[in-house]
């Protein structure tokens, strides 16, 4: 197989400031991504919420550019923007027609140099997100299942637990101060990388990095608490109120091994053929064949995006008539069926193949045109960020093409164990849970 040759120039300023930039002229377009190491594991204890908090906080205006400037900029310049908040990264990014790329950057360095961080941006920004986690949450069905459910269940340290959103108290109890220090210590340039994709010449690209980025000060390196887990030897289990939703669910989430490495590879492509849409084992045996699910989805989460402990999770919506236990019980079937005999070499082949097609098709979108969350602009921040090796893009490949059945069967054998997983029931209401009941950790 022919290697990858994604033309990618990369440089650290002297601030600190990592600057990728992948030149495509295919289109008259351009995107500018922003990411800082911060995200809903690395928050400092005590501040939960306060990564997705400063998402918001960022749009909120900066010392040259009043509140709503930079989206009506970027809008004017016929472009799009955007930002998220993941498990440790906060990104920010704008695609927009290439003669608009200074502009753009001019935004993007005045936040990192100059944020409004005030009490009025702070009160109402607060309020945004706690009506967000109201209307996404509290009151959607199924709302933050399994993604908030399960990580208090499955984990131990605080660092992974807690909840992402933020609980109401830490957001209520924030002031200005512990704002102001938050930014101050995790958005500066030796804490971020800024990608530049598209219609841009690496020459130019890094003299406008150099003019609008290079005379921000770095900031004393971000202290991080270690996310790291204590061994897990027993399967954890809780149980959630369902108020809004009629059928009972099921998570099941096995812990992931640590990633580049190649029992991470393996699962990969074990969870590819476990979690593969409708030709995946689970959604075949549960919905098709034994028809006792009415919806199976899951898999690994932003396999590249991800530092620190997490989880295969699979979400399970049964028949109401089926037991929880039941439901999992077939579910364990496929677990063990999988464990036992594993793939053969011909079924392996076929995911390695729609593994390199999901994987080309992930480059393909962000290459020349408008900018989705997880496309050749998130590889390149993540690698460069975890691994100081943004050229990682072109050669991660080979480890998974390496991967042979044994190893898959290894890692089925040594991973998908009763004892290194976790088990979250969602339980309708009107099936006996007490109102408010929680997420909550079985004896």
């Amino acid at each position: 197989m022919n290697r990858l040759q994604i033309a990618i120039e990369h440089k650290r300023l002297a601030n600190g400031l990592h600057v990728v930039v992948a030149p495509d002229s295919t289109a008259p377009v351009v995107t500018v991504g922003v990411y800082y190491k911060i995200g809903f594991r690395l928050e400092p204890k005590g501040r939960s919420g306060f990564a997705h908090l400063f998402e918001h906080m960022m749009f909120q205006g900066s010392a040259n550019a009043p509140k709503m400037q930079h989206i009506k900029l970027i809008n004017s310049s016929g472009g799009v923007l955007n930002g998220s908040t993941s498990y440790d990264v906060t990104n920010y990014y704008e695609s927009v027609p290439s003669n608009a790329l200074e502009r753009v950057l001019w935004l993007e360095a005045d936040r990192m140099r100059a944020l409004k961080v005030d009490d009025e941006n702070l009160k109402n920004q607060r309020d945004v997100v706690k009506e967000e986690v109201r209307v996404n949450v509290m009151n959607e069905p199924y709302g933050g299942f399994p993604w908030l459910d399960m990580p208090p269940v499955a984990f131990r340290n605080w660092a992974n637990a807690h909840n992402f959103y933020g609980d109401f108290a830490d957001l209520d109890a924030a002031h200005l101060g512990d704002v102001q220090a938050f930014f101050k210590t995790y958005y500066v340039p030796n804490n971020a990388v800024l990608l530049l994709l598209g219609d841009v010449r690496p020459g130019e690209g890094m003299a406008f990095a150099e003019k609008h980025f290079s005379s921000i000060p770095a900031g004393p390196a971000p202290a991080f608490a270690d996310p790291s887990e204590p061994e897990q030897n027993e399967e954890r289990r809780g149980n959630v109120r369902e108020q809004f939703g009629t059928l009972p669910a099921i998570a099941v989430g096995y812990l992931m091994p640590k990633r580049r490495t190649p029992d991470w590879c393996a699962m990969a492509l074990l969870d590819q053929a476990l979690h593969g849409g409708r030709a995946g084992r689970i959604h075949r045996e549960l919905v098709l064949e034994k028809q006792i699910a009415v919806e199976v989805e899951g898999g690994v989460d932003d396999l590249f995006g991800y530092n620190g402990p997490t989880q295969m999770t699979t979400k399970i919506l049964h028949k109401p008539e089926l037991s929880s236990e039941a439901a999992l019980t077939a579910f364990d079937a496929v677990i063990c069926e999988t464990q036992e005999n594993g793939i053969t070499a011909g079924e392996l082949e076929q995911l390695k193949v729609k593994w390199r097609s999901d994987y080309y098709a992930t480059l393909e979108s962000g290459r020349g045109g408008y900018m989705p969350k997880y496309g050749l602009m998130h590889l390149l921040a993540c690698f460069t960020l975890f691994d100081n090796e943004p050229q990682l893009v072109n050669t991660i490949l080979d480890g998974f093409t390496a991967v042979t059945p044994e190893k898959v069967h290894e890692v089925a054998r040594k991973y998908l164990r009763n004892e290194k997983r976790a088990i979250v029931f969602r339980t309708p209401a009107r099936n006996g849970l007490p109102a408010g009941a929680g997420v909550q950790e079985a004896a």
